[in-house]
């Protein structure tokens, strides 16, 4: 076993170049080989059984091993293995699929349209965005708000919206029309004294300034996820969506939910848009919508965008957008059956009913040494670690305090992924009360050994 570890190591970092790795360490370390998954397990080629506490990467939320997801993409490959949507084409899980969809959208939609990942349906919203605006004769009205430390995607313009630097450093982004606005994350941004609704006041007026700044008359559309995840589990404070919201009213400006880590589930809902009283336009999706099985996305429309398409569609002959893959049998066939095993298993009363001791394991880390900031909602959080909890003071960049704690973690067991100095949980939503306490107890044994390390390295 050992002998084909090291072959694939060498053959990986021969060949393989890997998104978001450090390409130099990489060519020291190696890949970790991950060879089986179980349940809510992952299993390496040496046989190591690790808890994934990230579901991957947001997405596996019936985890790695569900047979009903393998039976339903191999029933599909026999029927028919692949068919295109172009030109008016279809099959029959692409349509029913959009159906379920439009049926369990939080707020009324008009239509689906099938791509293959998140940052594809993003960019795919985006364009929407100024297609529809060219129709009703605003050509003018094409800027996009983005919010600072969002995640929307990697794709040249889903890349833009991302409000984190490392995805815009010498990649020349973001490009033009994209503007950010103020992160909702009263922990680093709220100021002495003020409440979290004052703090969502200040975020919303931070806004309209930066509408009137630029013109209402160019603004087309503010993009948000629910809950920011990818930025650090962001939850909005109070009020926050019900003032933004009327803002957006106010000028005329499409609201885009990016339900693409949010949707189906993690939240207790089937919609993150559900929790915090979003209204959108367009809502896009990913990752759990075939628990990551097979990848597809989708955004579905409301009936104003749509009547635009139509429109332009007689202007210019075709709506002149689309993918190979977009609506893929086999992916709407696992999707549809993801969906299936939700209802079927009631996956939003099991998340309903561990939530609480996932938040209550969550937020006593809030005692620990290392940690500043406890964050979570519904099946996902993160800690926020610090250098002084009294003073918020956060780690230098180069510290990698997260990054160790990761690698302890992983000694111990649990894969999870350091995002900056935050430590998260967003594991497959079956997973049960004991192994979320197995997931904890861990986890929390890899924060005593980070903290222990830390003191020795004078970073505390």
């Amino acid at each position: 076993m050992t002998a084909l570890l090291n072959s694939l190591e060498a053959r990986d970092t021969a060949f393989v170049l890997h998104p978001y790795t450090n390409a130099s360490q990489h060519l020291e370390n190696g890949p970790m080989v991950i060879a089986k998954g179980e349940g809510v397990y992952v299993i390496d080629n040496d046989g190591n059984r690790y808890i994934e506490a990230l579901g991957g990467l947001f997405c596996a939320s019936l985890g790695f091993s569900e047979p009903r997801l393998v039976e339903a993409a191999y029933r599909q490959m026999k029927e028919l293995p692949f068919y295109h949507s172009f030109g008016g084409k279809s099959h029959e899980t692409a349509i029913e699929l959009a159906e379920r969809l439009i049926k369990l959208s939080p707020v009324p939609m008009s239509k689906v349209f099938f791509a293959n990942s998140g940052s594809e349906a993003n960019d795919t919203a985006m364009k929407l965005v100024w297609y529809y605006h060219n129709a009703i004769g605003k050509p003018e009205k094409k800027k996009i708000i983005s919010r600072n430390r969002a995640y929307h995607g990697v794709t040249i313009a889903s890349a833009s919206l991302t409000g984190l630097p490392n995805n815009h450093r010498d990649f020349d982004l973001p490009i033009d029309r994209i503007l950010h606005t103020d992160c909702p994350e009263f922990y680093r941004y709220g100021h002495e004294g003020e409440t979290e609704e004052e703090f969502a006041s200040r975020c919303a007026a931070s806004l309209e300034r930066l509408i009137l700044e630029e013109g209402p008359e160019t603004i087309g559309a503010f993009f948000a996820e629910p809950l920011m995840a990818s930025g650090g589990c962001i939850v909005p404070p109070p009020t926050y969506y019900e003032k933004i919201q009327a803002i957006l009213a106010r000028y005329d400006i499409l609201l885009i939910a990016d339900e693409v880590i949010c949707g189906f589930g993690r939240l207790g809902t089937m919609f993150g848009s559900e929790s915090f009283g979003m209204k959108p336009d367009i809502i896009t999706m990913a990752k759990q919508l075939s628990a990551a099985y097979q990848p597809i996305s989708a955004l579905m429309i409301n009936a104003k965008l749509h009547e635009a398409v139509v429109a332009e569609s007689q202007k210019i002959g075709t709506f002149g957008h689309g993918f190979t893959y977009s609506g893929h049998p086999v992916a709407t066939a696992v999707a549809l059956e993801t969906l299936k095993i939700y209802e079927e298993r009631d996956i939003l009363g099991h998340v309903r009913s561990v939530v609480p001791l996932f938040q209550r394991r969550l937020n006593a880390l809030r005692e620990h040494p290392l940690v500043g900031d406890v964050r979570g909602r519904g099946m996902i959080g993160t800690l926020e670690l610090v250098r002084n909890k009294a003073t918020k003071e956060a780690f230098k960049p180069g510290d990698g305090v997260a990054i160790h704690a990761g690698k302890r973690a992983q000694a111990h067991g649990v894969i999870t992924r350091a995002l900056g100095d935050n430590f998260s949980f967003c594991p497959p939503l079956i997973m049960t009360e004991p192994e979320i306490d197995e997931m904890f107890d861990r986890s929390t044994k890899a924060l005593d050994e980070t903290y222990d390390w830390a003191k020795t390295s004078n970073l505390i």
